[in-house]
């Protein structure tokens, strides 16, 4: 691109990968950081600058990323940034948003009505995997854009991502990401539930996982919590909050569409109810030790 790459929420743990993939492969980045300003330092020493401010940073680029943590740091950054576009001359430059992060449908909608009032575009692209396939490049991109939209950015997006799938229209890549979300801590609470329900009633859950890894239940999220039975609550590198915050933005989904979710509504408190046990702040797996104060017994070794 002959304009720097804007990107906001380069210190997270998913946008460090992904802004140091970009500079690497020979994009200009101007970095807005409001957090952890230590996390940016190699990025900053790699070539990247620092915006003063996101409106300024509206009037530099033509392309910025978001991967902050849910919709009101989107909204917030969004307005920022239109803002500074509002400032400009017409005819006004081109401007892509890219949001990155996991985000409600409803609140993308929006953020689409707002960009399209100034000529600017909205693009939906969550992520999936982790901050290790992040430093590595390999992430999963959902996009929900319009087909031209789509063919200009896939390009950029393959720069740290391994697989880039087109989810639809615009909004349809915050959909399959919250219905993704939804299934994965389906798994990751029933994983934990049936360890202490086993342990429990007497059975070591270590012939569970014996008996999953061999049929067709098996995958790489029941192995992650697995790893608690070894004291490895790290298997699973997603705070349980932010996975909390992800089955409401799902549960919020579906009782849009008036569809039940007797499934989602169970996982979301299983979360909440971690949460309230002084979890939240730890990754998943620490379900584990959720359901071992709820049970009365011990499964992760100490």
């Amino acid at each position: 691109m002959s304009k720097p790459i804007g990107f906001i929420g380069a210190s997270g743990l998913m946008g460090h990968g992904m802004a140091k993939h970009l500079l690497a492969k020979g994009h200009g980045l101007v970095l807005h950081v409001n957090t952890r300003p230590q996390r940016v330092a190699d990025l900053l020493a790699a070539g990247a600058t620092l915006a003063e401010s996101r409106a300024d940073m509206a009037a530099e680029c033509e392309l910025v990323f978001l991967c902050v943590t849910g919709s009101p740091q989107v909204q917030e950054s969004v307005g920022a940034l239109l803002e500074g576009r509002r400032a400009l001359p017409e005819p006004r430059p081109p401007l892509m948003i890219v949001d990155c992060s996991t985000s409600e449908p409803a609140g993308s909608r929006q953020m689409r009505e707002w960009c399209a009032a100034l000529d600017a575009v909205f693009i939906d692209a969550p992520l999936t995997r982790t901050p290790v396939e992040a430093e590595a490049g390999r992430l999963n991109v959902m996009v929900g854009a319009e087909p031209e939209d789509f063919a200009r950015l896939e390009p950029i997006l393959r720069c740290f991502a391994e697989n880039v799938f087109h989810a639809g229209g615009p909004g349809a890549g915050h959909i399959v990401k919250l219905l993704n979300n939804f299934v994965s801590q389906a798994i990751c609470t029933a994983t934990a539930e049936a360890f202490a329900v086993g342990k429990k009633a007497g059975v070591d859950p270590r012939r569970l996982v014996e008996v999953v890894s061999a049929g067709g239940a098996n995958s790489g999220l029941f192995q992650a919590m697995a790893k608690t039975l070894d004291g490895d609550l790290t298997g699973l590198v997603f705070e349980l909050d932010n996975a909390r915050k992800d089955i409401r933005y799902y549960t919020h989904l579906a009782e849009d569409l008036a569809v039940p979710t007797v499934v989602g509504e169970g996982v979301h408190q299983s979360l909440v109810l971690a949460s309230a046990l002084g979890h939240g702040r730890k990754f998943v797996p620490s379900l584990v030790e959720a359901q071992e104060q709820l049970a009365g017994t011990q499964i992760v070794p100490r």
